[in-house]
């Protein structure tokens, strides 16, 4: 039986420095990310073991410590990084995120969506 398994991670907020002006890299930003992990095999349910899926917690947390890691000037290079460390897991074969950042006025947010798969 062929599965296609997802973890889905919705409105992670992220600590950022980000911004192209220098002084928008000056303050911390909150912004908001939706991260869907496809996994490389099936989960067994019947198990209930961690081992056979992907620790949501750590990720959250791994993505929060990578994001306040150092400034950015672009959204797009944060979730290249992001898609990047999560394909450093074995256990994910696909990665979407979706970066949310409100920044612009009369505009509920701006926002990039990348999604990355091992060969």
């Amino acid at each position: 039986m062929k599965t296609h398994d997802t973890i889905i991670i919705r409105g992670l907020e992220l600590p950022v420095l980000i911004g192209v002006p220098a002084a928008e890299r000056e303050a911390w930003q909150v912004i908001t990310a939706d991260v869907t992990l496809t996994l490389c095999r099936g989960f067994d349910a019947m198990r209930d073991e961690l081992s056979e899926t992907v620790d949501y917690e750590a990720v959250a947390n791994q993505i929060k410590a990578l994001s306040a890691e150092r400034p950015r000037k672009l959204l797009e290079t944060l979730a290249a990084e992001i898609t990047s460390v999560m394909l450093g897991n074995e256990t994910i074969k696909a990665v979407e995120v979706e970066l949310r950042k409100r920044i612009l006025p009369g505009v509920d947010h701006v926002a990039v969506k990348m999604h990355r798969q091992r060969e």
